[in-house]
């Protein structure tokens, strides 16, 4: 029987960015393995795919792309180029090896992201807007560096969405206009085999547009 990983525990519970490059400096090399193979970890996955059914395209940056498993989801369906962005030097170098990016960026989100502004014209995101993570306060720096019409797919830990009131943010992009066709179909984290507390957590996939 699987189990979901304890380390996602430790991970629910960050609270500083030097707390989070300290969990995933430790659980890089064994991420792939021991949390997302062992707890049938489907988030990427369905990420990447409401990304290219919405019609996602190229140059894409995968912003907490962490070891590159959403990265390997689109290069699956022929998106790119790729760029992965994360806090994390150890899950990027992991990310590397999968030979599915063509350049890595290793920055905190909220502290910006040194791109050009309106660069990518795709932002997809898997696992970083969640407990102990990044909450609605990460949006307007993807939305600098994503170009007007770039699509969206942000994956949101559905009891985080509640927590963090992304509902009041996403209403306050789309009345300010920097947002539009917002639809947040719900979707789970992890699959039938995965057994646990969180085996039945859920997400919503934003999946907007840039005006």
């Amino acid at each position: 029987m699987k189990t979901c990983a304890p380390s996602l525990e430790n991970a629910y519970e960050l609270g500083t960015a030097a707390e989070t490059k300290q969990l995933y400096a430790g659980w890089a090399k064994s991420y792939d393995r021991d949390f997302a193979l062992d707890a049938d970890y489907l988030l990427p996955q369905v990420t990447a795919q409401g990304f290219v059914a919405a019609g996602g395209r190229g140059p894409v940056l995968d912003a907490g792309a962490g070891t590159g498993l959403c990265g390997e989801a689109l290069r699956r369906a022929g998106v790119g180029p790729i760029d992965a962005m994360d806090i994390s030097p150890e899950m990027l170098a992991q990310a590397l090896q999968k030979d599915v990016y063509r350049d890595v960026i290793e920055a905190d989100l909220l502290m910006g992201i040194p791109m050009p502004r309106a660069y990518y014209r795709g932002i997809v995101s898997s696992g970083t807007f969640t407990l102990g993570h990044i909450g609605p306060e990460g949006v307007p720096a993807l939305l600098r560096v994503a170009a007007p019409g770039a699509q969206f797919a942000l994956s949101i830990n559905a009891g985080f969405y509640r927590k963090a009131d992304f509902g009041a943010a996403f209403d306050r992009l789309l009345r300010g206009q920097w947002i539009r066709d917002l639809t947040l179909p719900e979707v789970r984290i992890y699959g039938e085999s995965c057994r646990g507390e969180h085996k039945n957590d859920t997400a919503y996939i934003a999946l907007f547009k840039k005006v």
